[in-house]
């Protein structure tokens, strides 16, 4: 073997020990150990009579990559919400161990929320979007000017700056709401079907930008969607659900490691999870749901 051979061989293991400190995310097994998280007996009924939660645990540690995955209607945006505190749970317990998040939407969470749609006000440029939430926790633009810059830069947004919604495509606009997100540098990131409307490509994509930015920013995210193949590439863990009223029905830990390259959507590997994922989704949607008084 010659002196460059050795060299580039040297190189190459420096750049994946790199890429593995990079990486760290935890196994299912330590993130339930420490806990960021924690949810025990959650349900929610809505004032209409619909139960759309019923005995939910679920534990999730920091730096986990957690996917809620069910049926429409099995309550996983629901579930995001009492997370988010944007919705009050009729009955169980929800603890932040580690931090000093509640479970009554109180000051002092660190949460970055991604909606379905982009919810971005049309009359304002991308930058002013994005500086939203500062703007109403009472921050003058001048003084987090910087931090609006990095957060569009993170999402590859630089050069739209001074644009409007109206002149972005479908996927540069979730971008800005993603950006939107990060501005205060959230612990948790939860993230409800941000790509379901998108075409396939620009879906893949952001599927690698966002791992991208989960690594780079040390993130715990909590993400809803309806997709086997978008929730394997993205977990550390899948939280599959049954139909309504939303229990977890089963939980999958995907044992490969970051980063997830496009070799791995074409690996054997890939596609013996994602009939693993199926079939325990097929078995929840089998299930006899179960009705409350």
């Amino acid at each position: 073997m010659t002196a460059r051979q050795l060299a580039n061989g040297s190189t190459e293991r420096t750049r994946e020990n790199d890429q593995r400190k990079r990486w760290n995310v935890p196994s299912a097994e330590q993130a339930t150990d420490r806990a960021l998280l924690q949810l025990a007996g959650i349900s929610k009924r809505f004032s209409n009579g619909l139960v759309a939660l019923e005995g939910v645990d679920l534990s999730v540690g920091p730096g986990e990559f957690v996917t809620l995955l069910g049926p429409s209607g099995c309550g996983k945006s629901t579930l995001l919400r009492v997370i988010a505190g944007l919705a009050s749970p009729s009955n169980g317990r929800f603890d932040w161990p580690q931090s000093n998040h509640d479970g009554d939407g109180k000051p002092g969470r660190s949460l970055g929320f991604v909606f379905q749609e982009p919810t971005l006000l049309p009359w304002r440029t991308v930058a002013d979007n994005v500086y939203l939430p500062l703007q109403l926790a009472g921050k003058r633009k001048g003084d987090v000017q910087d931090r609006i810059v990095e957060a569009l830069a993170q999402v590859g947004l630089s050069r739209f700056v001074d644009a409007y919604p109206r002149e972005l495509s479908g996927g540069m606009k979730m971008r800005v709401s993603i950006a939107r997100a990060l501005l205060t540098n959230p612990h948790v990131l939860l993230m409800d079907e941000p790509f379901a409307a998108l075409d396939e490509i620009t879906r893949t994509k952001l599927n690698n930008d966002l791992l991208e930015l989960f690594a780079r920013k040390h993130l715990t995210v909590i993400f809803v969607t309806h997709s086997v193949y978008e929730s394997v590439f993205l977990s550390s863990r899948i939280v599959v659900m049954s139909a309504r009223p939303g229990r977890v029905s089963a939980e999958i830990a995907i044992d490969v490691p970051y980063p997830r390259a496009e070799e791995y959507r074409m690996s054997p590997t890939y596609n013996d999870c994602c009939r693993r994922v199926s079939d325990a989704l097929r078995r929840a949607m089998a299930e006899t749901p179960f009705v409350s008084d």
